[in-house]
């Protein structure tokens, strides 16, 4: 019996995940998710928010913060295309309230898959449950090396592996950011970030512009 999908939502999926996911299974994300679409800086979920889907980002890319006792906000990881959210499953899994922020870093599409299906779908396709496992097991390398960059680098190297992961994720060497949006990303001022781009600037690592660096 064939599943009845929409065919855009279809398409979508099968260009970006054919190599991840068996056809039979995309098919049933696209019958059973939800795909929206998202402008820059918006958020996705915030701390405290009840979570009843699982997000699969298809487009674009999503920083997710923490937040300490006195708001402060700390970077944990990116996402981006064939990511989800670990923080995410655990909380599906446990029918709990988000200890996280996601906010979009681009335009993004994401697809939301509801909770239910995530375990119905484990048991079910092999593909799914090693693609979870894989995620897991990502977003937390990525968490551990967030710590220890937290913990053992000076705020000019946080602040160079930050841009550098940055490239990586937007695959340009131009970034689009202002030293507000820098300090807030590494719980910093943007008095001491404004001083470590300079110095940066002045070693050769980067150019600047208004609202822009490149990495050299």
């Amino acid at each position: 019996m064939s599943i009845a999908v929409n065919p855009q939502c279809y398409e979508v999926l099968h260009e970006k995940f054919q190599y991840l996911l068996e056809d039979d299974l995309i098919r049933e994300i696209c019958q059973f998710g939800q795909l929206n679409k998202y402008r820059p800086d918006t958020t996705i979920i915030d701390i405290g928010e009840k979570i009843n889907a699982m997000p699969l980002i298809v487009s674009g890319a999503i920083k997710v913060m923490t937040e300490d006792e006195e708001g402060n906000e700390l970077l944990l990881y990116y996402l981006e295309l064939g990511d989800t959210c670990a923080m995410t499953l655990n909380c599906c899994a446990k029918a709990s309230k988000s200890n996280v922020r996601a906010i979009t870093d681009d335009f993004t599409e994401i697809l939301f898959i509801p909770m239910e299906k995530i375990d119905e779908w484990m048991v079910r396709y092999r593909s799914w449950r090693n693609f979870i496992i894989d995620n897991y097991s990502m977003r937390l390398n990525e968490m551990l090396r967030a710590i220890d960059n937290l913990a053992f680098n000076n705020m000019e190297e946080r602040l160079f592996n930050y841009l550098t992961e940055k490239v990586a994720i937007t695959r340009s060497k131009e970034i689009k950011i202002s030293h507000y949006q820098i300090a807030n990303d590494l719980n910093s001022s943007r008095v001491v970030i404004s001083r470590l781009m300079k110095k940066l600037e002045d070693d050769g690592k980067v150019k600047q512009g208004r609202n822009m660096v490149e990495m050299i």
